[in-house]
């Protein structure tokens, strides 16, 4: 498969320098709330874990919604915010029309399959959300023909490729549950949303050029009657 170089006018333009400060600024307020949230549960001890998601219960679907702002430890939302912070922001930057649609279908989606695969125990976290952010970018990267989608695909691959063994139940404490159902789903939206945000390719004239079939035969200059030739 032949890759496309991204024109230069496009990824160098105000616009684009514009909307990857717009992601970044995004992100960090999503994280920031994130933080907030916890810092007011923790000092308050407000209990917010209670509206987590509880698989089965009718009461604890409210968790769909809830529950990737939830956490339950220091060390639980700080592990998260530097991978939700890679996945937001490259999310809403490489695919700024599709994040639109994806995001939410991502926060909804996992949590309402969680709820009917899950164990019937608390899960909380944006563990979901960032498994499915990852998930899509990295195989709209893959399923794409230009190098700047294809570049960040295999970054995330290599930083973060290790987390797929968080789709597995190996660990009792951690919510594979919603690790799976969010990595499914930013996968199927991949492929739905593959023809959403493509980046301009670089194009030459001479690629555009009908004039001369490409099974033309090469042929010596002096072989044509030039204008002027003598």
């Amino acid at each position: 498969m032949a890759l496309g170089k991204p024109d230069p006018r496009f990824t160098q333009s105000k616009k684009a320098q514009s909307n990857f400060r717009l992601a970044l600024r995004l992100s960090l307020v999503f994280i920031g709330i994130l933080w907030v949230i916890f810092i007011v549960d923790a000092a308050f001890r407000l209990g917010l874990a209670a509206y987590g998601l509880r698989p089965g219960s009718i009461p604890g679907i409210i968790g769909v919604f809830t529950a990737p702002l939830l956490h339950g430890s220091f060390e639980h939302i700080l592990s998260n915010t530097l991978p939700m912070f890679i996945a937001l922001t490259a999310t809403l930057y490489l695919y700024p029309k599709s994040a639109l649609r994806v995001i939410p279908l991502i926060w909804l989606g996992s949590g309402i399959l969680a709820w009917f695969i899950g164990r019937p125990t608390l899960h909380i976290g944006v563990s979901g959300l960032i498994y499915g952010l990852l998930a899509f970018v990295f195989v709209s990267g893959i399923i794409r023909s230009d190098m700047r989608s294809v570049s960040v695909s295999l970054l995330v691959g290599f930083l973060y490729g290790s987390m797929v063994w968080g789709v597995l139940p190996i660990r009792p404490n951690m919510s594979w549950e919603l690790h799976l159902t969010g990595a499914a789903v930013g996968i199927i939206l991949a492929f739905i949303y593959r023809n959403w945000d493509r980046t301009p390719l670089l194009s030459y004239d001479w690629e555009h050029d009908e004039t001369v079939p490409d099974w033309y035969p090469e042929r010596d200059p002096d072989d044509f009657d030039l204008p002027g030739k003598r």
